[in-house]
């Protein structure tokens, strides 16, 4: 039966320990990246618009369990390189797990026991689905499938161009292209509530197009409607000529 304590139990894992993990991951990224002379480097924590931007770390506005390192380029290129790189968030999350149940066997953390067990638990549920090689969403590679690819191929084959890692630069241009999505729909909400927006421009211009491709297909309807009763009536009068 699910009841207060496993509530409680489902919260702390969402808004705790799941961040945590993932913020773990990603440091496993940043620390070996930086060993082979990562370019650009980016550590982001959190999504929407952007609160701090210090050195690496870019914490945004709203609380979320994605975080994500980024990078533009490494200057030490190889297969041997890439490996490490992604093999990276796989070997700290299996170091964290194995130090904290050593602990918790050698009499450690007992009064937190229930938490640490759980965290070890999505510790591991992430090395899984880095390490054993899949396809996930879009058929797009995990960690493992890649760390395959490179070395039974010597290089990634699937059919995905976007990186596994991001770039950076490419994150900030998404970001400034969001942010001014952002700052016309408040112009506009601001417009709204203010009355300066006339009637005809308040409809969105999603609804605009929409009601375009209402009376368009409404006219085709008519069109061929039309078309089928002046067939019917020629076949039952074959005498009549078409009207001008």
């Amino acid at each position: 039966m699910f009841g207060i304590s496993d509530l409680l139990a489902l919260v702390i894992s969402a808004f705790i320990i799941l961040p945590v993990v993932m913020f773990i991951r990603e440091l496993g990224y940043f620390t070996v990246s930086m060993l082979f002379g990562v370019k650009n480097p980016r550590f982001t924590i959190g999504s929407g618009p952007r609160l701090i931007k210090f050195w690496i770390l870019d914490i945004r506005k709203y609380y979320h369990v994605y975080s994500w390192f980024s990078f533009d380029d490494v200057k030490r290129k190889s297969n041997f390189t890439y490996i490490i790189i992604y093999a990276a968030p796989i070997v700290t999350n299996i170091i964290v797990a194995l130090t904290l149940n050593s602990l918790l066997a050698n009499g450690f953390l007992q009064e937190q026991a229930r938490f640490w067990n759980r965290f070890i638990f999505y510790v591991f549920f992430y090395v899984l689905f880095d390490s054993i090689p899949m396809l996930t969403t879009h058929g797009k590679p995990n960690n493992g499938m890649i760390i395959y690819e490179l070395i039974r191929y010597g290089k990634r084959v699937d059919y995905n161009d976007d990186d596994i890692i991001p770039s950076t630069t490419q994150v900030d241009e998404d970001y400034d292209q969001e942010m001014k999505k952002v700052e016309k729909m408040q112009e506009k909400i601001e417009q709204l509530k203010s009355g300066k927006l006339e009637k005809e421009d308040r409809s969105t211009p999603e609804k605009q197009v929409m009601g375009e491709r209402i009376q368009e297909d409404l006219k085709d309807t008519a069109e061929d409607i039309a078309k089928e009763e002046l067939e019917i009536e020629l076949e039952k009068n074959p005498k009549r000529k078409d009207p001008d």
